[in-house]
C-alpha cells in the first residue's frame, strides 16, 4: 500500500507538504503545478488515507477554478471572493480536490488537463478558446454574452434592476443616478454591463431623468467616493442613486456624509450585491441580495456531476436576485 512518503519521493516535495495537499490545507504556499504532481501521482499510486471511522480513496477527480480578479482585487469586490468561496464549499463537502489559478498568478492561465473546469468572470474570446483546449467540462459564472455560446451561470439582472427601480419610483423619485463600473479582457475589450443596460430601458420606459447622473468608474469603494463628490462638487445630485455594487454605495455614502447630505432624507441609495458589510454601514444599506456563494456552489455541483462533457447545445442559467430594504431609501421628502 502507498504511502505519503511514497508520494512525497516521487513528488519530490516533504511528507508534511503531501500531507496538507492531500487534506486540502488552503494556508499551504505552493504552486498549481506542485498540488497538480502530488494529487497525481497519489491517483496512480491509488494511495488511500484514513478517517477515524473508514478507509477513503483520495478522489480522482479535479476541479480548476480560473479566476479573473488577483488576489488583492477580490479584497476590493468580494463578489467573485463570494463566487469562489462557494465552488470550495461544495468541493471541501464532496472532498474534490481543487486548483486555484488568479490573474495575477505567474504562469496564469497555463492550467492543463482537468477533469473539470469552473472560469470566474470576464474572459477574452482567446482566453475562452484556450480553456475549451484544458478541459471539455466547463462553466463560466458571470460571464454575459448577448448569445448563449458557452454554458454559463449568471444573474438575472433585468428583474434585479426593475425590481429595484421599482421601488424608487415608488417612492416619488423620478432623477435618478447610475454609479457603475467598467471591465476589461485581457485583450483590452470592453464588457458590456448588463445593470446599466437595464437601468437605461427602465428609465426610457418610464420617463425618468437620468442624465446627466450617469457616472462609470471601477467597482471599488474609492471609486463610488470619487463619481460622487463629482456629482456633488459640479451640483449634479439627483434624489437617489444606484450603485452596482455594494462596495460602490460604501464610497458613495462616505462622499454624501462629508458633504453633510443626509442620507435617505435628501439622497435615497441602493447598492447591489448585499455583502456582509452593508448591513452594518450607517444608516444601513437598501441592497439587491445576488446569491453570489449559491451561485459558485451551483457551479461545481454541475462540472462535478460531469452534465456538461460534450453537451450538444449550450445551456445558459439565470439565478433570481431580490431587494433587501433597510435604511438608505425613504419617500422623496418635498412630495410626502
Amino acid at each position: 500500500m502507498a504511502t505519503i512518503k511514497d508520494i512525497a519521493v516521487l513528488a519530490q516535495v516533504s511528507s508534511a507538504t503531501v500531507s496538507r495537499i492531500l487534506n486540502q490545507d488552503t494556508t499551504i504556499s505552493v504552486t498549481p503545478e506542485t498540488r497538480q504532481k502530488v494529487l497525481k501521482i497519489a491517483k496512480e499510486l491509488q494511495y488511500t488515507k484514513k478517517t477515524r471511522n473508514q478507509i477513503k480513496l483520495i478522489p480522482s477527480f479535479t476541479i480548476g477554478i480560473v479566476q479573473w480578479y488577483s488576489l488583492e482585487q477580490e479584497l476590493e469586490d468580494p463578489y467573485y471572493l463570494s463566487v469562489r468561496l462557494g465552488v470550495e464549499r461544495y468541493c471541501q463537502q464532496q472532498e474534490i480536490p481543487i486548483v486555484r489559478y488568479f490573474k495575477n498568478d505567474q504562469h496564469y492561465p497555463d492550467i492543463g488537463q482537468k477533469d473539470g473546469l469552473i472560469c470566474i468572470g470576464k474572459f477574452s474570446e482567446e482566453e475562452i478558446a484556450y480553456f475549451k483546449t484544458c478541459c471539455q467540462n466547463i462553466l463560466f459564472v458571470d460571464l454575459i454574452s448577448e448569445t448563449i455560446q458557452e454554458n454559463s451561470i449568471v444573474l438575472d439582472f433585468d428583474k434585479a434592476m426593475q425590481d429595484g427601480l421599482d421601488y424608487l419610483c415608488s417612492l416619488n423619485h423620478h432623477k435618478i443616478g447610475y454609479l457603475g463600473g467598467e471591465e476589461f479582457g485581457s485583450d483590452h475589450k470592453k464588457f458590456s454591463d448588463a445593470r446599466l443596460k437595464a437601468f437605461c430601458q427602465y428609465a426610457l420606459l418610464h420617463d425618468l431623468e437620468v442624465q446627466p447622473y450617469i457616472m462609470l468608474g471601477q467597482y471599488t469603494s474609492e471609486s463610488g467616493y470619487q463619481m460622487t463628490k463629482k456629482m456633488i462638487d459640479e451640483g449634479a445630485l439627483p434624489s437617489a442613486l444606484f450603485a452596482a455594487s455594494d462596495p460602490i454605495a460604501i464610497g458613495a455614502l462616505r462622499a454624501l456624509q462629508e458633504a453633510k447630505i443626509e442620507v435617505p432624507k435628501q439622497v435615497s441609495l441602493i447598492g447591489f450585491d448585499d455583502i456582509s458589510a452593508s448591513a452594518y454601514t450607517n444608516p444601513p444599506l437598501t441592497t439587491i441580495h445576488a446569491p453570489a456563494q449559491e451561485m459558485g456552489e451551483y457551479a461545481a455541483q454541475l462540472v462535478a456531476s460531469k452534465l456538461l462533457c460534450n453537451t450538444l447545445i449550450p445551456m445558459k442559467i439565470y439565478l433570481p436576485c431580490h431587494l433587501v430594504k433597510r435604511e438608505t431609501c425613504q419617500i422623496k421628502e418635498d412630495q410626502k
